[in-house]
Parts: structure tokens; sequence; C-alpha cells
């Protein structure tokens, strides 16, 4: 577990405490974060904050350890024109599309982390990717990356231009998974079971098979074949499901790349916004 003595001793900023920020600030308060430490900045803070010992919207500390950016993207420009200079402060953008040059723009010369998350930090099963700017060094990236692990695993990028495929991936995946849970089970009504039974199905195949596929060793390719006899009914599905023209790799391939060119075009706007 991270020591948060700095973070505790200076204080940490949270712009934005709706889903995400406020899954990341019981993360923190869970390992260790004092909650006089937290300054929220949100006009819409939610009740379960209050009387927590937070302070809430209230003046920001003259030079906090950490401030964290958890609005979306486009109430970025507003948040950053709300936050004055900062002193030698470490700047945390879970922002999706907005980019490290932004936030350069609004804090010259701070040290900037910018990380994707996905919303299964809300239960504490998210992944984070994280990149810095040169500013950022090894300490910087160390409190990041402790910070995050408060909902979840975290990976490191070696090139900030990854983060909009990481957003197309894991950043928007949940909503695909649940999608496919939605599809799965239309298609088990389709064939006779009830629509209550056929979620419960779909629901824990899906939350099954994910769990397996994160604990075990093999690649989930191995996985499948494992689950798949020759001529039987799981190779029958997989037949239609993997049809390299009309199947599950060709519409991935169109949904993961529609989603990134969004993120890209979502980080072109911002950065005309900040200049």
């Amino acid at each position: 577990m991270h020591d948060f003595d700095g973070i505790n001793a200076r204080g940490l900023v949270l712009v934005g405490c709706g889903r995400m920020g406020g899954a990341m600030l019981r993360g923190w308060l869970a390992r260790g974060l004092e909650p006089g430490a937290v300054t929220v900045i949100d006009p819409r803070v939610a009740p379960e904050w209050h009387d927590r010992g937070l302070r809430l919207n209230a003046p920001l500390p003259a030079d906090p350890a950490v401030l964290v950016l958890a609005v979306k993207p486009q109430m970025m420009a507003g948040a950053l024109g709300g936050v004055p200079r900062l002193g030698d402060t470490l700047v945390i953008s879970v922002a999706a599309g907005t980019t490290i040059a932004t936030y350069e723009a609004a804090f010259p010369g701070a040290a900037i982390v910018r990380v994707m998350p996905n919303t299964p930090a809300a239960i504490g099963q998210g992944i984070s990717a994280m990149i810095g700017n040169a500013r950022a060094g090894a300490a910087d990236l160390d409190l990041a990356e402790a910070l995050m692990r408060a909902v979840g695993r975290v990976v490191r990028l070696d090139h900030e231009d990854q983060m909009d495929a990481v957003t197309g991936l894991s950043g928007s995946g949940p909503a695909y998974v649940f999608h496919m849970i939605e599809a799965m089970a239309r298609a088990g009504e389709a064939q006779g079971l009830a629509p209550a039974l056929a979620l419960e199905l779909a629901r824990m195949t899906v939350a099954g098979a994910g769990a397996q596929a994160v604990d075990a060793d093999e690649d989930p390719a191995v996985l499948r074949e494992n689950v798949t006899s020759p001529g039987g009914t799981t190779a029958a599905g997989l037949k239609v499901l993997m049809d390299e023209g009309t199947g599950l790799p060709p519409l991935m391939a169109r949904t993961v790349a529609a989603a990134t060119e969004r993120g890209r075009e979502l980080g072109r706007a911002a950065d005309r916004g900040g200049s």
C-alpha cells in the first residue's frame, strides 16, 4: 500500500465527484487518505459525501500535493478556468480525449499524468492506462499509479498517442460487453427462454467467463478451445460468431476503430479550445 502521508500533509484536490470521481474517492479513503486532506470541487456533490469530514467546495490549499481532474471532456475547459495556478502539484486527469498539451497550457511547468480508467472502477474492478509528460518523474508516476490502484489494475503506456486506442478498447469496452449481454439474452428469448431467465443466464455467463479469463494463465484462445468440442454445440455457435466476413472479429474491429477515432476528435477539439 502506498504511503499517502505526503498527500495528507499537503492535500488533494478532486475536481468532479461523479461516478468516477466518487469511486476513486471511496478507494482513497479506504486506503488511508484522510478526509480532511481532500478538497472536493463539484457544484452537485452527492449527499453521501456530506458530513464525512471532507472539504466541500472550499478554497483550495495553497500548494496541494495532487490535483485530480475528473470531469467530463466537454466540461474540462470550464474546470481548468476555475483552477488557479498551482505550485509543485501533480496534475492527474481521468477525462477522455483531453491531451497532455491542453493541461500543459493550463498548468505550465507542472508534472502531468493522463489516465484512462473505465466504469468497473466503481466496484474496484477497473483497468486504467496512464502516461506522464516530460516533467512527471518516477515518484509522480508511482503516486498516480497508487491512486488509481484504489479502483483496479493499472498499466503504463509508452506514448500518449496510444491513449485513443485505450479509450476505444477498455474505456468504452464495458458498454460493448453490456450490449453483448443484452444481445445474448434476446437470443435466448428467441429460443424459448423466459426473459428473466435468459438475462440471468447471459449476465452470469459473461461475468463468470470474464473472471476465468482474468484468473487463468492461458491465453483466451486456449480457454475457448478448451470448451469447444469438435462438431459440438459450441463449435456450431462459434462458426457463426468467428466468421471473418460477418462475425464478431470484423464487427469488433470497426467498433473499436470508431471509438478510437472519436477520441482523437475530442482531443483535437480540446486542444483547439485550450489554444
